[in-house]
């Protein structure tokens, strides 16, 4: 009797309590109520030891998502599946794994540095107040952290910092890359699936090793960007003949660092400040390409001066002329080679960091000084012809061999002829449903001793030919 006497006063008490708030909010000015509000949270904070942040979806107007709430989903990830009991499922990588994240009104509790934290998640909606028959409804989620206010200085100054951060590394990792192509001053994207890394790159190992190291050690220096006063970014010139690998060279460093890949067409960009625009919107940890540059618009040789003695060849030449004044109607961009030197290593080149900027070119000697110069293109990497170290390479990749009795016969003939690694990689594709690496070898082998014939046969023809110029 005593437990059901003190059931029905506690009862009381709060149907009293609560038809008194009922009261209080209907008829009692705003005002009154805001100052109530007002120091009651104070009073109850007064003897609440926590403290509370929220971090909501949204910034501002509520039309950009906020980079802090995307950065917490992501980190948070992690302990999602161990300790929440409703999570969301969501996939990566083109389909091909899952990750996890807390549902709502959801809690998971955290250990930075011994000091105990939890995180909420949570999801208010508001309806319109428009009269429909199918109301609008505004969704607002958010993330809340708690903990001890005796820790407020820690939490703020480091541990905030640290989940921002291992939250964007987690984005980068667990993103899906993408190619990018400049089409009417925008930039269209499909994922990018290019399988080709430096393990499987037909070039000496030592050469690569430098490669790698080049590039993982400027991913890695930002702070070292900052205190040198330079934007964080560096220039690569990749130049060779066709068939060298230099497209491949480009997805293998995109894929080593896990960057996006903007294939920028120069000859699609009207003026210089449609240039600018699109680069301004290209994202942080980007491989910007500029493919055969010496073929895009008028940015190849030298600079001269527009006077008689100065004049190049097209100016003498009246067809070259009309084939240069034709190409001209055909296309219309006016970048200039100022525009595009300024967004190398210009103001313009600090809008974004960790960036690389490469360009390819069949011949480098066509290319301006200016454009190539160090500083710029800080990296001069040669892709060059087959050699046999290369070509272990690609045997090992297409034929699945490491040595083989033919060797010896076929690292003869590469060093007495000049064939392209593309040449090389054709005639090693298996030959038969069998694959008898014999077919393959026996193929390149008679390519070889076809090309050393062709080039000995040149080179008689040039001795007879100046023999005979020397005796006119």
């Amino acid at each position: 009797m005593a437990f059901a006497e003190l059931f029905t006063s506690v009862g009381s008490i709060i149907g009293s309590l609560v038809f008194i708030w009922a009261i209080f909010q209907q008829y009692f000015p705003f005002e009154l109520r805001a100052c109530f509000e007002k120091y009651s949270h104070r009073f109850v904070s007064f003897f609440y030891p926590y403290v509370q942040i929220t971090f909501n979806e949204f910034t501002g107007e509520g039309f950009t998502r906020s980079e802090a709430y995307i950065a917490i989903q992501n980190y948070l990830t992690r302990n999602s599946s161990s300790q929440a009991k409703r999570l969301k499922a969501d996939s990566i990588q083109n389909n091909q794994s899952l990750v996890l994240t807390m549902d709502d009104h959801e809690e998971i509790a955290e250990q930075y540095e011994g000091i105990k934290l939890w995180w909420s998640s949570g999801r208010i909606i508001n309806k319109s107040q428009t009269i429909s028959f199918h109301p609008a409804t505004e969704e607002k989620k958010f993330f809340m952290l708690t903990f001890h206010r005796r820790y407020r200085d820690l939490i703020i100054a480091q541990y905030l910092n640290h989940v921002l951060k291992e939250g964007k590394a987690i984005k980068v990792k667990n993103r899906q890359r993408k190619l990018f192509t400049n089409q009417d001053a925008q930039w269209s994207h499909v994922v990018f699936e290019h399988p080709a890394t430096f393990k499987t790159l037909a070039m000496k190992p030592e050469r690569k090793k430098e490669i790698m190291d080049d590039l993982i050690a400027f991913s890695q220096a930002e702070e070292f960007y900052k205190e040198i006063g330079r934007a964080w970014k560096r220039g690569y010139l990749l130049y060779g003949p066709p068939g060298t690998g230099k497209s491949t060279m480009i997805a293998a460093m995109a894929n080593l660092l896990g960057y996006d890949i903007y294939d920028l067409e120069l000859t699609s960009v009207k003026n210089n400040i449609e240039l600018r625009r699109l680069l301004t919107e290209i994202s942080s940890k980007a491989v910007v390409v500029i493919e055969d540059i010496d073929c895009s618009l008028d940015l190849t040789g030298q600079r001269t001066n527009k006077n008689d003695k100065g004049k190049t060849d097209v100016d003498k030449d009246p067809i070259k002329r009309m084939m240069m004044r034709e190409i001209s109607d055909t296309n219309p961009s006016e970048v200039t080679l100022s525009g595009l030197l300024n967004f190398i290593d210009g103001l313009w080149s600090a809008c974004g960091g960790e960036r690389l900027i490469v360009f390819t070119t069949n011949y480098v000697e066509k290319l301006d000084p200016a454009l190539i110069r160090k500083g710029r293109m800080d990296k001069h990497i040669e892709m060059s012809f087959c050699g046999f170290e290369a070509f272990k390479v690609l045997a090992k990749n297409y034929l699945k061999i490491e040595s083989h009795p033919l060797f010896s016969k076929i690292e003869k003939l590469i060093g007495e002829t000049v064939i392209t690694p593309a040449d090389v990689a054709e005639h090693l594709m298996p030959k038969a449903v069998s694959g008898d690496p014999r077919d393959s070898l026996e193929s390149l082998i008679e390519a070889l001793e076809k090309l050393k014939e062709e080039e000995e046969e040149e080179r008689v023809k040039a001795e007879q030919k100046k023999q005979k110029e020397e005796k006119c």
